[in-house]
């Protein structure tokens, strides 16, 4: 790792104790600063003990403000918000406001890559590291970020053979000041997170700090099937290179008649990607130009696509009953994801879907609708899921209480071939603590209904 004199003697306050706030205390206590860690909820007292054990201050059970009387500087956990009361008043005074993988930046010694977009971000950072780690015989391609492991973690321990495959949420580009990747990536831009941010022009400027340090040496992969991502580009100094489904460009990775392309070099059949969609398809060819541009072979590429079958929440194969196959794509928060989802599978659909309310109808889900076996709804938006599924004509509609609940629900109304798809078109925050927890729900209940099919 690199060795910075940034923090030396500064007074960091680190607010939030989640993985990424206690592995920034750490490194942060490693490059001589007087850290302070201070948490909403009481942690549990072995974190406390841990951390206070390094010199670390540690302040849990509310947000004090005084605590910004003693503080050069602030790390934020992503996913407080602006609004929360101690750093509102950190913004009304002027402090430099970060987040952890900036903070990994500082110190990494490797190359970093970033994805950021709406929709996309975990499977293509995944593809990208298999990629680049298929065949290599020196280093290693790590993956980081919010994707679940700590930037800062990676960032210790890679080195200059290696390669940070970082994915950045908007809620973690917020807070960029330094952070350059060498090569950055836009899966897409939807709407999402205005509840954090307050407007799309707000989320899309986050979004957009992923290449605001970038320059002509760097590269900034851009999908190419819009006109507003199109001109989003613009804003960047980085060498611009698209992906295009669609073939709007031949400048970096596209498909053309059923075959993937890198400019012009024909790589692999669109058909042989193992996993399921158009949009897995889009983000193989946005890990397709990254690794390209890295100066990866083909046969590495075509190697993974063959085999990868997916990341955990993500469309992912969970098993098949009963010659019904079973997907959780728990990741799908909002309904772009869901949409797209449902446009990968040609045999009728048991759709189970709903979570919180963030304030949309769903009638945009309709035409996607119409391949619906039956749906089953839960959570805060339940009725609202149900109310689009009616006017889409899907004649079987159940509401019930949760995940759980749904799966033999949504068995019984299935039959041979088709597919039980959990893709809820919402964050999962009204009913669990993360998507992951919902994921990891309908997964048990599949294999608990398994079971019970079996004796």
């Amino acid at each position: 790792m690199k060795t910075t004199t940034t923090y030396k003697n500064k007074k960091v306050l680190v607010v939030g104790l989640g993985k990424s706030g206690i592995n920034s205390a750490k490194l942060l206590c490693k490059l001589g600063s007087k850290v302070t860690v201070n948490d909403l909820k009481k942690a549990p007292q072995n974190i406390v003990d841990n951390l206070q054990a390094e010199g670390i201050k540690v302040i849990t059970g509310g947000h004090p403000l005084s605590l910004l009387d003693d503080t050069d500087l602030i790390v934020k956990n992503p996913g407080i918000p602006y609004s929360n009361v101690l750093i509102a008043e950190a913004v009304r005074r002027g402090f430099t406001i970060i987040t952890e993988p900036e903070l990994a930046y500082e110190i990494l010694d490797a190359q970093m890559i970033g994805v950021t977009g709406t929709n996309g971000k975990t499977t293509t950072t995944t593809l990208i590291s298999l990629m680049l780690n298929q065949g290599r015989k020196d280093g290693e391609a790590y993956v980081a970020g919010n994707i679940g492991i700590p930037a800062t973690l990676v960032a210790q321990k890679a080195t200059k053979k290696d390669v940070m495959v970082t994915e950045l949420s908007s809620f973690q580009l917020l807070g960029a000041t330094k952070l350059r990747p060498h090569v950055a990536v836009l899966t897409n831009i939807y709407e999402a997170h205005t509840d954090y941010h307050g407007t799309r022009a707000n989320y899309i400027k986050a979004k957009m700090n992923i290449t605001k340090n970038q320059t002509k040496a760097d590269y900034f992969v851009v999908n190419w099937d819009s006109e507003e991502w199109r001109k989003l580009s613009t804003q960047s100094n980085a060498t611009i290179v698209p992906f295009s489904r669609k073939g709007t460009s031949k400048a970096g990775a596209y498909e053309k008649d059923g075959w993937l392309y890198f400019r012009e070099e024909k790589i692999m059949l669109a058909s042989e990607i193992k996993i399921p969609g158009e949009h897995n398809i889009e983000n193989a060819l946005a890990a397709i130009t990254v690794v390209k541009l890295m100066g990866q072979e083909n046969k590495n590429i075509v190697e993974v696509l063959k085999t990868f079958s997916g990341v955990r929440h993500r469309t992912q194969y969970v098993t098949t009953i009963n010659q019904r196959k079973i997907y959780n794509d728990s990741k799908a928060t909002n309904m772009e994801a869901t949409e797209k989802a449902l446009a990968g599978f040609n045999n009728p659909v048991v759709l189970l879907a709903g979570g919180l309310d963030r304030g949309f109808t769903f009638e945009r889900l309709i035409p996607y609708f119409k391949n619906l076996r039956g749906i089953i709804v839960f959570g805060e938006t339940g009725d609202l899921v149900a109310q689009a599924a009616k006017q889409a004509g899907v004649k079987q509609i159940v509401k019930t209480e949760n995940v759980k609940t749904a799966v033999p629900i949504a068995y019984d109304m299935s039959k041979e071939n088709d597919v039980i798809l959990l893709s809820p078109a919402c964050a999962s925050w009204d009913q669990y603590p993360t998507f992951e927890v919902r994921g990891d729900m309908f997964i048990q209940a599949i294999e608990d209904l398994k079971k019970e099919l079996e004796m």
